[in-house]
């Protein structure tokens, strides 16, 4: 499922993304029971725990007590909700870096809590890039990033790629293991036993296979996991467990990139 970012009114979406004019806010008279601040940290637990495609304002209307109609004297429609959800959750990010330790410890740190907010929220995964929700959280977010990323002496036209091959790295991740973690639910069958069903029918169905496939057997022959065996025990798979490693390994490749790129500019 991909959502769009401004499916709502452009005037009223980002007058509520920048808290200018806010419906219901500057009313004369007694306080009035709902804010925009309650609907969306409503609309955010609603996705959280039940997914992107559960969300409706009739859902957050529920959680907060009050019917789906009474939330459109502040928001809109779904669609400016959905905007306004995703810009808040960047909210969680830190505004700023230390780079005191140096442009590519911080860009890891950056790299690091951007994949946790991501996995605390893996509804965010779906909302496209395509089109920006062009809230204040989001440009912050992409502040910080040029800023770590500044300190590293690239020019502004390599920086920029940088910077996006970055958000798609990150985001790339986050999905696997977001997937990996609604995989056991969504099928009823655990990583585990889902390897193992087949891993063992491998040689069955494929007699030779290692000499059929030389490179794949070779790449997987140093530091290999195997289900049960290396894998962590709790609430991390042996999916999710091998996405954590393969993410430190990328990014650390995409760094060493990074630093021949500053070099060679």
């Amino acid at each position: 499922m991909v959502v769009f970012a401004g499916q709502g009114d452009a005037r009223r979406s980002m007058a509520l993304l920048w808290r200018t004019g806010e419906p219901g806010e500057v009313r004369p008279g007694p306080k009035p029971g709902l804010s925009v601040d309650a609907i969306v940290d409503a609309a955010i637990a609603v996705a959280d725990r039940e997914g992107m495609a559960a969300l409706s304002m009739r859902k957050v209307g529920e959680r907060l007590g009050r019917t789906g109609m009474a939330l459109y004297t502040y928001v809109p429609s779904k669609g400016e909700l959905v905007d306004l959800m995703y810009d808040r959750a960047l909210g969680e990010l830190p505004a700023g870096y230390d780079t005191s330790v140096g442009w590519r410890a911080a860009i890891s740190s950056w790299a690091e809590r951007t994949l946790a907010c991501y996995l605390r929220h893996p509804w965010v995964l779906q909302v496209s890039r395509a089109r920006p929700v062009l809230g204040p959280n989001e440009f912050a977010m992409l502040e910080s990033v040029v800023a770590i990323l500044r300190e590293s002496g690239l020019r502004p036209g390599r920086l920029r790629g940088v910077v996006s091959l970055l958000f798609d790295f990150v985001r790339g991740a986050a999905t696997t293991v977001s997937e990996s973690r609604l995989a056991p639910s969504a099928t009823g069958v655990s990583d585990e036993e889902w390897w193992q069903a087949r891993s063992s029918l491998l040689e069955e169905v494929a007699p030779g296979f290692a000499a059929r496939f030389p490179m794949v057997t070779w790449v997987e022959s140093e530091g290999r996991a195997e289900p049960g065996d290396g894998a962590p025990a709790g609430d991390g798979s042996f999916l999710e467990h091998r996405a954590g490693e393969t993410f430190a390994v990328g990014l650390s490749v995409l760094l060493d990139g990074v630093e021949a790129a500053v070099r060679a500019d």
